[in-house]
């Protein structure tokens, strides 16, 4: 009898524990036991472009650090809207992420229909990954060599030279748009869903230039498919140093990319801490770090203040720009 006693005691001081260890867990054991599925990082561009090349670069690395696998998923169009929108409405649990760039500090400003319509309240930075410099391609079945010729030729050509881009209100597209504006000509812009289709139809001689990085593009150079005139930053590039940056023609003119990694707002801190840690271990890398600033593309190093910030300068330009210009893409 007192054997039962006894066993009904302790069976009900092992109920109890049960019953009351939820409410004596840390709030932070899900974040803690996080990850426990694949997480997905979207591209807002096609593949086979410098972005979609980046995190592909940098997700095994990724992978490694959080023991899941990381998987790559594109949705392209509507100037990264698409996939941004898509990013900034998922759950905020760290499994659903976004290779997010310059775009979103560009389409407030320019193209004020689009969503995420407040990036910098809608997603939350995780870290920058990369910057790249744009070079100005020409074919080479044009008798181009400088900028100035190619300004000269689109004066006494008007519309009668185009170029690509990765899409409306992608930053090569802006590039040549503020380009044209600032030097007075009129160019025909074609539109492709990311820069891997349209840097076939520039090699084809379809396109007759292109504003890439020399990551994407830097094959068309070597290969003297294309000739570069210009480089997009305000000073020279090392890897192409007798290659005039457009600002030595067209005083002040300065574009860059840059990409980051972002999560939607909400996304409980420290998830953000350990996807950060993850995404450094990549942009840290010797062997890949070495291989894109050959290409020139430094990976960038830093975490969620780093990526904000940038996020919030570029902002800050591009609606400058807008204002100074009246650019607004349709």
């Amino acid at each position: 009898m007192g054997q039962d006693k006894s066993d009904l005691r302790l069976r009900r001081r092992v109920l109890l524990a049960a019953a009351t260890a939820p409410l004596l867990r840390p709030r932070s054991a899900s974040a803690q036991a996080w990850p426990t599925r694949p997480i997905t990082i979207v591209v807002p561009y096609a593949p086979g472009g410098g972005s979609d090349a980046a995190v592909r670069a940098v997700g095994p690395i990724m992978e490694r650090v959080l023991g899941q696998p990381i998987v790559v998923e594109n949705r392209a169009g509507a100037g990264t809207a698409i996939g941004s929108t898509y990013v900034a409405q998922a759950r905020p649990d760290g499994y659903t992420l976004l290779a997010g760039a310059t775009p979103l500090a560009i389409n407030p400003a320019l193209q004020p229909q689009l969503t995420p319509k407040e990036p910098t309240r809608e997603l939350a930075p995780i870290g920058p990954m990369y910057r790249s410099i744009f070079v100005l391609h020409v074919h080479q079945s044009l008798p181009i060599n400088t900028l100035a010729q190619f300004i000269a030729h689109a004066r006494a050509n008007p519309r009668g030279v185009n170029y690509g881009s990765a899409g409306i209100g992608s930053l090569n597209h802006l590039a040549m748009e503020l380009l044209a504006y600032r030097a007075g000509v009129q160019l025909e812009h074609v539109p492709y869903r990311g820069t891997g289709p349209a840097l076939l139809d520039l090699r084809a001689g379809r396109l007759q230039s292109m504003f890439t990085s020399l990551l994407e593009g830097g094959s068309l150079i070597q290969e003297r498919v294309t000739r570069p005139i210009a480089v997009s930053s305000r000073n020279r590039m090392t890897q192409l140093p007798d290659v005039p940056a457009v600002s030595e023609t067209l005083s002040g003119f300065d574009v860059t990319f840059w990409q980051g990694l972002f999560a939607p707002a909400g996304t409980p801190a420290p998830i953000i801490a350990r996807l950060a840690e993850a995404l450094r271990a990549g942009t840290t890398d010797p062997a890949l770090s070495a291989r894109y600033a050959e290409q020139g593309t430094p990976l960038l190093v830093g975490g969620p203040e780093d990526q904000a910030r940038l996020l919030s300068e570029d902002s800050e330009v591009w609606a400058r720009v807008a204002r100074e210009t009246n650019l607004r893409i349709e």
